[in-house]
């Protein structure tokens, strides 16, 4: 479970409403390793995360700044373990829609507090939720008079799930390879300690922090 309405933990993938994907962020491998660690443990300070990486705390720093502003980085969240938040039950659950509707009965799913994430797919299906309840009593209300009541909505299928495998931070690809002669940003020479740089700038407790 991750805290949905203030963050994204891990990796999300958006559109512009319209359908459309925007293009991907020309990265390094020390850019990809800047998502990797931060994926792992999004409280890192800009001096443990420049640290890690051997780079200068003023290149990790500019480098975050870069991937936040791109919408590389979505934001920063805690994962919650929902049995011991009160949520004993989780389920996925299968929508048929009206194909119209599509765009504006997302927005009304995703505004449903019982619903952790929502996808349009292709198949059989046209949306995935996953959504975590108190009971079954709980669900059934959620799933027969609110999800069956919109007008949207043609038909539903629900899947309780037993047990969840754990989080694992997204694999992420290798990045392309950087030309010969061509010097990252932030980058530390072999054998050079890391400058000071900047200070790391200060997170909330769901991000980095700054010390």
């Amino acid at each position: 479970m991750t805290g949905r309405r203030t963050g994204k933990a891990g990796m999300t993938a958006g559109t512009d409403g319209g359908g459309s994907v925007p293009p991907p962020l020309s990265l390094d491998d020390v850019d990809r390793a800047i998502v990797t660690a931060l994926c792992e443990d999004g409280r890192l300070s800009m001096r443990a995360l420049a640290a890690r990486l051997h780079i200068s705390r003023a290149g990790a720093y500019v480098r975050v700044q870069r991937l936040e502003q791109a919408g590389v980085i979505t934001g920063y969240t805690a994962r919650v373990d929902p049995q011991r938040y009160g949520l004993g039950l989780s389920a996925y659950v299968y929508l048929n829609i009206a194909q119209p509707a599509w765009r504006g009965l997302l927005t009304r799913l995703i505004a449903i507090q019982e619903v952790e994430h929502a996808s349009l797919v292709s198949g059989d299906t046209d949306i995935v939720l996953l959504v975590r309840t108190r009971d079954v009593a709980t669900l059934r209300e959620l799933v027969l008079n609110r999800f069956q009541s919109m007008p949207d909505v043609q038909s539903t299928q629900t899947v309780l799930i037993f047990d969840e495998l754990g989080h694992v931070p997204p694999p992420l690809g290798p990045a392309a390879p950087v030309p010969p002669g061509v010097a990252l940003p932030g980058a530390v020479p072999p054998g050079a300690a890391p400058a000071a740089g900047a200070a790391g700038r200060a997170r909330t407790a769901a991000g980095p922090t700054g010390t």
